[in-house]
């Protein structure tokens, strides 16, 4: 249809009916040529260009707000269809608007709760799935074995200090013994030669000095010598005992060294840095899953109740049934119901007035070119030339 006769048919209207639509705040200004010589071939040319790039911009603006308005009056035609329903109808309707109202509710309540696992921490805990919870037990004794090795390391170390400390007290009482064995001597000789120089000096009779001296320093090399042996026997003992908690502390270390290797294999292969660390993500892992899941279902549920109310709408022959699962609660509430159609109506009324303010513009511009024709008959053929040349290369 052409610019000059595609306003014709809005809204079945005349050029007359248009004295009272809608006028922008400003002042429309109407089209003049007052000041066009339409003789002049430039000036004519420009000012039937622009009356006709009026009539284009009206146009498409009224096609695009036409498609607006059109869809605006199929959703309250909807309106009415749905209300004029058979109540067994609207009944079901209602129910399975309810059920959907009520899973989007358990799922805003659901997000609200939940408590949502880092996707990485969970890509991560998917990967080693196959592995729990025997890893995490698995990673736990290993851990609790470490400080039990530990403490026997340092059990069997402290032993060991203490062995070699009565080692050296062993070893030090041995050398006083020695010490003590050479002032004996020493001093049984020493007595020997004093009494021995006043038996000769005094002519004395010195035989129970030497028999007092010879006893002493019997008795006490007998001393000495009992406790030499005794701390010999024993610093055998520590020796023997230091070697085998030796042995036994290589042995240990060679499980500390195996199990922490291990410990660190499977720090590793689970990506964690603690048993407790694991246990955590597992337990947040299953409750990311239990949540998943239950969304998951709440979703099937969520499908299931749309579509079989999408079903029902389709029957009652809706232009566009599946807006009315966004508005559900209309489908319940009458007042939910009075709201959107008013906004309905607000906005077709809104749009009405557009399409009347361009259909006006469009209107005075066609009725300016064809007085133009009509008043100067001369150019009619160029004129409508522009006009043809025009509609072709919009379309």
């Amino acid at each position: 249809m052409g610019l000059l006769g595609k306003i014709k048919g809005f809204f079945g209207r005349r050029t007359d009916d248009y004295e009272n639509v809608y006028q922008p705040d400003w002042e429309q200004e109407s089209l003049k040529r007052d000041d066009i010589d339409m003789h002049d071939k430039k000036q004519r040319e420009h000012y039937v260009k622009s009356c006709l790039e009026q009539m284009a911009e009206a146009s498409k603006e009224l096609d695009t707000l036409g498609g607006e308005y059109n869809l605006v009056t199929s959703y309250l035609t909807d309106i009415e269809e749905v209300e004029a329903q058979p109540e067994e109808i609207k009944e079901q309707l209602r129910s399975y608007a309810k059920k959907i109202l009520e899973l989007e509710n358990n799922k805003v309540k659901m997000g609200e709760k939940r408590c949502y696992m880092k996707q990485e921490d969970y890509c991560r805990m998917e990967r080693i799935e196959q592995y729990m919870p025997e890893g995490y037990e698995k990673l736990k004794a290993t851990e609790d074995y470490q400080v039990l090795v530990k403490k026997d390391l340092g059990r069997l170390d402290g032993e060991k200090h203490a062995y070699y400390f009565r080692k050296n007290e062993l070893l030090t009482s041995q050398s006083n013994m020695k010490g003590i064995t050479g002032i004996c001597v020493g001093s049984m000789v020493f007595l020997i030669i004093l009494l021995a120089v006043i038996g000769a000096a005094w002519q004395l009779d010195v035989s129970l000095g030497y028999a007092i001296a010879v006893i002493v320093a019997a008795s006490a090399l007998a001393l000495v010598y009992v406790k030499y042996h005794d701390a010999r026997r024993e610093l055998a003992k520590v020796e023997r005992s230091i070697n085998k908690l030796v042995l036994l502390q290589n042995t240990v270390k060679i499980r500390y060294v195996n199990n922490t290797n291990l410990l660190e294999y499977l720090y590793v292969k689970y990506d964690v840095n603690s048993s407790n660390e694991l246990k955590k993500l597992w337990d947040k892992y299953l409750e990311e899953n239990a949540h998943r899941e239950r969304e998951k279902q709440m979703q099937q549920d969520m499908d299931f109740h749309q579509a079989a109310l999408v079903k029902i709408l389709r029957g009652c022959n809706l232009a566009d049934p599946n807006i009315w699962i966004h508005q559900a609660q209309a489908l319940i509430d009458s007042k939910e119901m009075v709201e959107i159609r008013h906004g309905l109506i607000i906005r077709r009324q809104k749009l009405r007035k557009q399409m009347e303010y361009n259909a006006k513009i469009a209107q005075d511009a066609q009725d300016e070119v064809k007085d133009i024709v009509d008043q100067y008959p001369e150019y009619a053929e160029k004129i409508l030339d522009m006009v043809s040349h025009y509609e072709k290369a919009l379309a």
